[in-house]
């Protein structure tokens, strides 16, 4: 069985944002099962996170975390660019085309950085790693990524000390939808191949998020052995929802809510087609948006504001806490969920999709239908609908929502499946079963 595990990740709290909450959910439930756990991850006085929320360092408390330096790699890029800002994934808080400065130095994190700029932490996680594992009782070491350079610390630790290493993947690594926006030479783009394609064929066992990762991942080396790899979608902590909390029962005008990223590689222009469709039909509704857009997604929902006084309303709630994230959520009439339009989305669910099913609430929004696998997740759960963002797909999203705004109706009525306790149990008895050589 699964004995003594090390878990080392970047993200971890005071760390915010979807990247923190797999494993921080995940090790929390595997403590509660018995499971001796030990979390490696770098000192916040020397990481580099897009966003904090130091509401959640409440839920690691009792878990032993060791932290070390880093090299700040990060730095270079804030003083090349002036910007005191992190990138968020996709560059969402990076608005417009990219002036010559920041052209310059996402060339430079593209080409010179790779995987990535926080492999600054690395040599400092593989020393303090070596320390933990020198008395011989961990029996598993576990990296998780993004940052994809995680990765490279599970394969030295495994290649010099024999540990049974497993690489989780929340993301794809060079299929990530901007990739191509750090500007990769044929040389980085070949380099950075080979650094992944090392990291499959070595790992002992690979977690991946969606089964369209899956294939994405298999299809980097024949020699990659499909029998290592488990699909561990991510989930929701009922722990993370207030009882009872729901929509107001008076009557209200109806309440759209969305969380997390919108940047320019979202399908904004179909959002805001099946809106202004939906507001011409004579219909009424806010949209509540929680966590970092890009300016011009916002620009056009003002503008849809301006067009539509009195029957649209966008209510920006900026960054907020994860707990309170969930709290809007609970509280909305309908959720909006958008998958980047982009090749090879197929395989994108996002973490937030399983706290939208959590709150029992409908489901509405964009993303790939044809063997999408967010839009068969939410078929399977009854849960809602996704549409393709074309011309077609705007307006049949907009024929639903006047239904839905017409009618509410509820969501996934049974989403158990989906705790965090529920695939935190899997994933160890997976580990328990499957081979560690």
């Amino acid at each position: 069985m699964a004995g003594k595990i090390l878990v080392v990740t970047y993200y971890w709290p005071p760390a915010g944002g979807p990247g923190v909450q797999r494993w921080l959910k995940t090790t929390k439930e595997w403590q509660r099962m018995g499971q001796d756990i030990t979390v490696l991850t770098v000192d916040p006085a020397a990481a580099t996170y897009p966003v904090q929320d130091e509401s959640l360092l409440h839920e690691c408390a009792e878990i032993k975390t060791v932290t070390t330096p880093a090299t700040d790699w990060f730095g270079a890029y804030q003083r090349l660019t002036g910007r005191k800002e992190v990138p968020y994934s996709g560059f969402a808080n990076q608005a417009g085309k990219p002036g010559p400065l920041q052209a310059l130095s996402r060339f430079v994190r593209g080409n010179f950085f790779l995987p990535d700029p926080r492999k600054g932490w690395n040599r400092h996680a593989v020393r303090a790693a070596k320390r933990l594992l020198a008395d011989g009782t961990f029996t598993d070491v576990i990296t998780t990524g993004p940052p994809h350079s995680t990765h490279l610390i599970g394969l030295q630790l495994q290649r010099e000390t024999g540990i049974a290493w497993t690489a989780d993947f929340r993301d794809p690594w060079t299929d990530i939808y901007y990739y191509d926006r750090f500007y990769p030479t044929q040389w980085a783009r070949a380099h950075d191949r080979k650094l992944e394609r090392t990291v499959l064929e070595e790992a002992r066992r690979v977690l991946v998020v969606s089964e369209d990762l899956k294939r994405t991942l298999l299809g980097k080396s024949a020699r990659i052995d499909s029998s290592k790899f488990l699909v561990l979608p991510n989930g929701y902590d009922p722990e993370d929802f207030t009882p009872g909390l729901k929509p107001s029962s008076e009557p209200h005008t109806a309440v759209l809510a969305y969380t997390g990223t919108l940047s320019l590689q979202y399908p904004v222009n179909a959002l805001v087609d099946a809106f202004r469709h939906t507001l011409l039909a004579g219909k009424s509704f806010v949209f509540r948006m929680a966590g970092k857009p890009a300016d011009e997604a916002v620009d056009a929902l003002r503008a849809l504001e301006a067009e539509f006084p009195g029957s649209f309303q966008l209510d920006l709630l900026g960054y907020l806490p994860h707990r309170e994230s969930v709290q809007a959520l609970q509280t909305a009439d309908l959720l909006v969920l958008l998958i980047p339009d982009l090749t090879n989305n197929r395989g994108i669910l996002t973490g937030k999709l399983f706290e939208y099913l959590g709150t029992g609430r409908p489901i509405w929004g964009f993303g790939p239908t044809l063997d999408g696998d967010a839009h068969r997740l939410i078929q399977d759960n009854q849960a809602g609908s996704l549409f393709d963002p074309t011309e077609k797909g705007c307006l049949n999203a907009s024929i639903a929502l006047q239904k839905a705004l017409d009618s509410p109706g509820t969501g996934a009525s049974n989403p158990s499946a989906y705790t965090r306790s529920a695939l935190a149990m899997e994933l160890l008895n997976w580990m328990r079963t499957s081979p560690r050589s």
